[in-house]
């Protein structure tokens, strides 16, 4: 009979081995954001969790839900998988097929239809009758909220409805404007975990970032109540770091923005508290830059070294034996096809990293 250490062993080497394989989970699109967010260069959201991602405006949060799109539909395993975009905003509205292709295009479908025509949701309670009715399917699925911010709630509307009676009456209604949704998040999420679980389907809500005029030292809040972060198996924030220009007739012109990504919680990896930041292009005509950001990450972890004096652009990209600029590494490698070769060796770079900044020191419980 297995000991309970045997079985504990076995459970645990079950799970890693389910966590990071194309079967299990889907990649983001980044490179980068896939080894934030599971350590593995090719995956990084797992069949079954549920995913917050919160962010400043233009800050990349749409690209990112989206490019789960286009490589779940290149993904074998998700082939089955319905591709929800619950479009709350009615923002996105760019050109899925220039930017995702054509096979998110086609296979890309709002929660629910009436009439024949598309139904998103418009209040919290919506959001979950149409995800509900999704998991009661049976059906695999990938589920985008874009955003929650931008639902109602039924108790709102009701509120709003008792103040304008009120005030034409001349009356003064009792009670705030208080939307309820932080406790309709609570009651409800958890059993839309479970569902997913079942299913084996990802959810990814999307949230917008607040100035914090309370106390406390973080400057960024968002809202929708503490459930949206305690039940996710991941939190990441999106900023902007910067915007991407080039000079067009002697004038400097946006043609993108640096997506700052951290990573805030993470039951995924177990690594408790350890926040990760990585940046990644993106481009408006484009979409997400994996190659230059891989680059980038390669020249400054100081891993392609600069050559020539303090002015120089030019870097020793030794492992793929060439001398160049930034743009110049980019297009080699694109021509050549080395876009797995550069992966693999981010993945390398990146695992030394993460070896380096352990303390080195005994567990004490082994």
């Amino acid at each position: 009979m297995a000991t309970t250490k045997q079985l504990a062993n076995a459970l645990l080497a079950k799970r890693e081995r389910t966590r990071h394989t194309g079967e299990s989970a889907v990649s983001s699109g980044s490179t980068l954001l896939n080894l934030a967010c599971t350590d593995n260069p090719d995956f990084g959201f797992m069949k079954g969790g549920y995913y917050y991602l919160v962010g400043d405006s233009t800050s990349g949060k749409t690209w990112l839900s989206l490019s789960c799109f286009a490589e779940a539909a290149k993904s074998k395993a998700f082939k089955d998988y319905h591709l929800i975009f619950d479009d709350v905003e009615g923002g996105a509205l760019m050109d899925v097929e220039h930017y995702f292709g054509k096979a998110v295009a086609d296979r890309m479908e709002p929660p629910a239809f009436k009439n024949k025509q598309p139904v998103f949701s418009d209040t919290v309670e919506s959001f979950y009758f149409h995800i509900t009715d999704r998991i009661k399917t049976g059906e695999p699925f990938i589920y985008v909220l874009d955003s929650q911010d931008a639902l109602g709630s039924a108790s709102s509307a009701k509120k709003f409805e008792e103040h304008k009676a009120a005030s034409q009456k001349g009356e003064v209604a009792a009670g705030s404007y208080g939307d309820g949704k932080a406790k309709y998040h609570s009651e409800n999420i958890r059993v839309v975990l479970t569902g997913l679980r079942k299913t084996k389907s990802i959810l990814i809500i999307i949230g917008q970032t607040r100035d914090n005029l309370g106390f406390g030292f973080e400057q960024k809040t968002r809202s929708g109540g503490k459930a949206l972060r305690f039940y996710a198996s991941m939190e990441i924030w999106t900023s902007v770091g910067g915007r991407i220009k080039k000079s067009v007739r002697a004038k400097e012109r946006t043609i993108g923005a640096k997506c700052l990504a951290e990573v805030k919680k993470n039951r995924v990896t177990g690594k408790i508290g350890k926040d990760r930041q990585v940046q990644i292009p993106i481009y408006y005509d484009l979409g997400i830059d994996d190659v230059g950001s891989m680059v980038d990450f390669l020249i400054g972890e100081k891993h392609w070294k600069k050559i020539g004096g303090k002015e120089s652009k030019r870097f020793d990209a030794v492992d793929i034996l060439l001398e160049g600029s930034r743009n110049q590494i980019i297009a080699h490698i694109e021509e050549e096809n080395l876009e797995q070769k550069i992966k693999g060796i981010v993945h390398k770079v990146w695992t030394e990293i993460e070896a380096a900044s352990k303390p080195n020191r005994k567990r004490r419980y082994q």
